[in-house]
């Protein structure tokens, strides 16, 4: 079974896909070894490790943030045990992303066996802290070899700053930590690429591991080694590429997490399904409430399969040469809003969820794709209780202000990830008809265009976080 066909039909046998769910296992151990296809190169091997243990419910702790949703919502996830493992093949660099339930506690020597010093820097925010720090420094020192120390810095993306990256810095300085020391990335995306370009940059570079503990950072920003830090002219302009030793994604993070947090995660995952997996984004289409409900086998499918994606793009093209730049669809506009209105008003994937949406208009306008297919973009966005339209303050000379100094400028030409085809299929250009974009800026900025699920949140509770993207 070679490409991507073969893929999808071992994807199916392999993954928790709900169809799949009910099929009786034995307690044992089952490998399978996928090759992935891309321009004739293998880069990136799945690992499958079951088992039907079980262990009795826990309760969610919801202090992420207040919890505004249907009652599903605020379930535990499943409780049963299992291990995802996806490869990032980067020859002798090449790292293991682990997924699985409980994997933090259940086995420590996961981590441990990835930190090679004698000493660990674990940095993580204000809010992940209290919930997760514990369990995590526990699994490190658990055979009393490490001596760990902790950083804890501010929690949001406004704090995504080189003032505030440098209490990395000094604190491995303090504490006097070599070149063999180990920076351990607990939290979200913010965490973890300050984290990476801190690693990255000390002492010239020492090792550091990645325990992403939201949707956005398991699915995207903890896999592929992009890091560094925002300036106040643009978004994360300042940073390096640098590969962590492992990703460890621990599932039952996800309990705490707000509801608003949750859904700016979705808008990474349905990015997949637009560039080049048609299938996910069908299954998206078919169970987008599940995922609303954090229902478990879907979100470790979710998980698993958007890890996969993500892994096989960035082996192939690990410094954004050219197919890696497709996993920016939408981050044009989306890092346009975040910087306009300032970092930390927008969660990261509210804003490429609306770009994503103005990716896809301007895509229809150039006749690339259909309008079928548009619609179907701004209906599953919408379901995915994301916004659909800038602030409504934004004009177009902004966009294109910012929009200006985005990374994949090229001689003065923004270039753009649109959608050109079949669903699943897009290009990276800056051949495009000028206007089509000019009629995107204009038709969104200022425009009452459509709003989202939100808008009956609002009605109810006007000062709910999800609300907070449309005050002036």
């Amino acid at each position: 079974m070679n490409g991507r066909g073969g893929y999808r039909e071992l994807i199916k046998l392999t993954s928790f896909y709900p169809d799949l769910a009910s099929r009786s296992r034995s307690a044992t151990t089952q490998t399978h070894t996928m090759s992935c296809l891309l321009r004739s190169t293998c880069v990136a091997r799945r690992t499958t490790v079951t088992t039907t243990a079980t262990t009795p419910a826990t309760t969610p702790n919801w202090a992420h943030g207040p919890i505004r949703g249907p009652p599903l919502a605020r379930r535990a996830l499943s409780t049963t045990r299992a291990m995802q493992i996806e490869t990032v093949d980067f020859g002798e660099r090449s790292y293991p992303i682990y997924i699985g339930q409980n994997i933090l506690d259940d086995d420590q020597s996961l981590l441990r066996k990835h930190i090679t010093g004698k000493t660990a820097l674990i940095v993580t925010n204000e809010t992940i802290a209290p919930l997760y720090l514990e369990r995590c420094k526990s699994a490190i020192e658990a055979d009393g070899t490490i001596k760990v120390e902790v950083v804890k810095l501010p929690d949001g993306e406004q704090y995504k700053t080189v003032d505030v990256l440098s209490m990395i810095w000094d604190k491995a300085l303090e504490c006097r930590m070599d070149r063999r020391t180990t920076f351990v990335a607990l939290g979200g995306g913010v965490v973890g690429d300050m984290t990476g370009f801190a690693a990255a940059s000390y002492q010239r570079g020492v090792n550091f591991v990645q325990v992403p503990t939201t949707v956005m950072a398991q699915v995207d920003s903890s896999v592929g080694g992009k890091t560094g830090v925002n300036h106040p002219l643009g978004k994360n302009m300042i940073g390096a590429f640098y590969q962590p030793q492992c990703v460890l994604i621990d599932t039952d993070s996800l309990n705490s997490l707000p509801d608003r947090e949750l859904a700016s995660g979705i808008s990474e995952i349905i990015k997949y399904g637009l560039i080049r997996d048609a299938e996910l984004f069908v299954w998206l289409e078919e169970n987008i409430d599940r995922l609303l409900e954090r229902d478990p086998k879907a979100f470790t499918y979710a998980i698993q399969r958007s890890c996969w994606n993500k892994a096989e793009v960035v082996a192939a093209d690990e410094k954004e040469g050219g197919v890696r730049a497709t996993l920016n669809l939408g981050h044009t506009f989306g890092h346009a809003i975040e910087a306009a209105s300032g970092y930390g008003t927008w969660l990261h994937g509210e804003a490429v969820g609306t770009g994503i949406i103005m990716a896809s208009d301007m895509s229809r306008r150039l006749g690339w794709i259909t309008e079928e297919l548009d619609q179907r973009v701004q209906d599953l966005i919408r379901r995915s209780r994301l916004p659909v339209v800038p602030p409504k303050e934004m004009t177009v000379d902004e966009f294109k202000s910012y929009m200006a100094v985005d990374k994949k400028v090229q001689d003065g030409t923004i270039r753009l990830i649109l959608l050109k085809g079949a669903l699943g299929e897009c290009v990276i250009t800056g051949e495009y008809d000028p206007q089509a974009l000019e009629d995107t800026l204009a038709h969104f900025c200022g425009s009452a265009v459509g709003r989202t699920m939100q808008d009956e949140v609002c009605a109810e509770d006007p000062s709910a976080d999800e609300c907070r993207v449309y005050e002036d």
